[in-house]
């Protein structure tokens, strides 16, 4: 068959007017709204940007070195991790036989006959042919399809990205809580001792006739509910310990860690700057990239209604050309072919139809990731500020409480105008407040790390 190349030529004209050689470019309709995906929830001196603050690498973030090395066992042993290397992996495996479908395919199929009329001397033919196929497909249909691979393994690699970071906040966020039980647990158990005496103090004191036994009774039931707390705490402790060896992909053991220090964060944020938000989070990246693949997609519906070419060529040494032949000689033949599809029931219509649909609706859930990254983020900043706030009101707190306990102790030893229960009742006020003010610590704490994942931070450079 005689090739007719300007028929071909005027088909990808044609399939290139119709825009399905086009790259993908971010829709309007996306970055519409991108100024105010959050709002700005702090009023003070800005002194940390959240965009640096997120681009910040996790081992400058978390500097205790031993939740720096259960950070990195997780990221080498976690389960989910591996498991999004291994889809890497197969998404860049078709990405390749993409790449490859350019290439002809090439077969080699050797061939050899003897035959004989009449019982006569035989006959011996034989062929050496080596054969290349290109089926080219329809107009723009190899082509997008690789980028649909493309965008496909991009998505892969922003969802291991979210798994990466959610591994590193997990860790952090469970390493802070066995730090914030210890020092709940010992401050109890600091109590505990200090209630004790309480109790024999009292004890002494019904004796001397200067109290009564509801006191004592009193003492003693504040003393047996502090020691109801220890079993408690220490079940949660374990159980948080369990928790973060399953991150680790380890059977349950105690966890090493350092004392509670709540300082190591930054004092303030700002909202940075927007597109940051884009650059980091890897959710946004990936509903991002979705988009471009259903863009690739609509393509390769389009392109399905433009011909399609295949080339076959053909070369063979051989001696049996329709007569034996000696001795043997090169054969060569080439093959050419358009398909231009007529009439298919509607199904390139329905194709096609479907997906835009599908466009459209990558869109609409990549709108919908933006506004949940917005909330996120702006839900971590009130976060943060308000535990700030909340730690710093409690710091004073305890500041004053330790100052009137010292005074009521005072007035109780030099006046009688002051009893042991209300000392009591001001040592019972101020563990409270030590107690709470771990608590606001650790919100703080885990409002920054929050924010460390809205902002998508953790992303896997060379040096992790």
């Amino acid at each position: 068959m005689k090739i007719n190349f300007p028929i071909i030529g005027c088909a990808m004209l044609m399939a290139s007017c119709s825009g399905i050689y086009k790259n993908y470019e971010r829709p309007q309709t996306l970055a519409q709204g991108i100024d105010s995906l959050y709002r700005n929830t702090t009023t003070d001196v800005v002194k940390a940007d959240t965009a640096s603050y997120g681009n910040t690498p996790w081992q400058e973030v978390f500097t205790d070195p031993q939740l720096q090395a259960l950070i990195n066992k997780a990221l080498a042993n976690n389960t989910n991790l591996l498991n999004a290397d291994l889809s890497i992996q197969q998404i860049q495996a078709g990405l390749k036989m993409q790449r490859l479908a350019y290439y002809p395919s090439i077969a080699f199929q050797p061939q050899g006959a003897m035959s004989s009329w009449d019982f006569n001397k035989a006959s011996k033919t034989y062929a050496f042919p080596i054969a290349a196929s290109w089926q080219f497909g329809s107009m723009g249909s190899i082509r997008n399809t690789k980028k649909q691979y493309e965008m496909n393994l991009e998505m892969t690699k922003a969802a291991k990205q979210a798994t990466r970071t959610a591994i590193i906040a997990n860790v952090a966020n469970l390493y802070y809580t066995l730090q914030m039980l210890d020092e709940q647990l010992k401050t109890t158990q600091e109590t505990i001792g200090i209630w004790a005496e309480n109790v024999r103090a009292m004890e002494a004191m019904k004796e001397g006739g200067m109290t009564n036994q509801a006191a004592v009774s009193q003492a003693k039931a504040n003393y047996y509910n502090l020691q109801s707390t220890v079993p408690a705490l220490q079940n949660s402790i374990t159980q948080t310990e369990n928790a973060l060896c399953t991150l680790l992909c380890e059977a349950p053991h105690n966890i090493g860690r350092g004392a509670f220090n709540a300082d190591n964060f930054p004092t303030q944020y700002s909202v940075g700057m927007p597109v940051q938000l884009l650059a980091n989070r890897p959710d946004v990246h990936a509903a991002e990239m979705k988009v471009a693949s259903a863009f690739y997609g609509v393509n390769v519906a389009k392109s399905a209604f433009y011909p399609s070419l295949n080339i076959t060529a053909q070369g063979s040494w051989t001696n049996n050309a329709g007569a034996i032949v000696n001795p043997g000689k090169i054969l060569a033949t080439l093959l050419g072919s358009i398909t231009q599809p007529l009439f298919t029931n509607g199904k390139l219509k329905a194709n096609l139809k479907i997906s835009q649909l599908q466009y459209e609706a990558a869109q609409n859930d990549f709108k919908s990731t933006l506004l949940s990254a917005g909330q996120e983020v702006s839900n971590a900043l009130a976060q943060y500020q308000a535990a700030a706030q909340q730690e710093e009101a409690c710091k004073h707190q305890v500041a004053e409480l330790t100052t009137a306990l010292e005074n009521t102790k005072m007035l109780f030893q030099h006046s009688t105008s002051t009893t042991y229960l209300e000392t009591l009742t001001a040592q019972q006020s101020l563990i409270q407040a030590q107690l709470t003010l771990i608590s606001d610590k650790f919100d703080k704490v885990q409002a920054a790390i929050n924010l460390y994942q809205a902002l998508g931070g953790g992303r896997e450079t060379e040096n992790n």
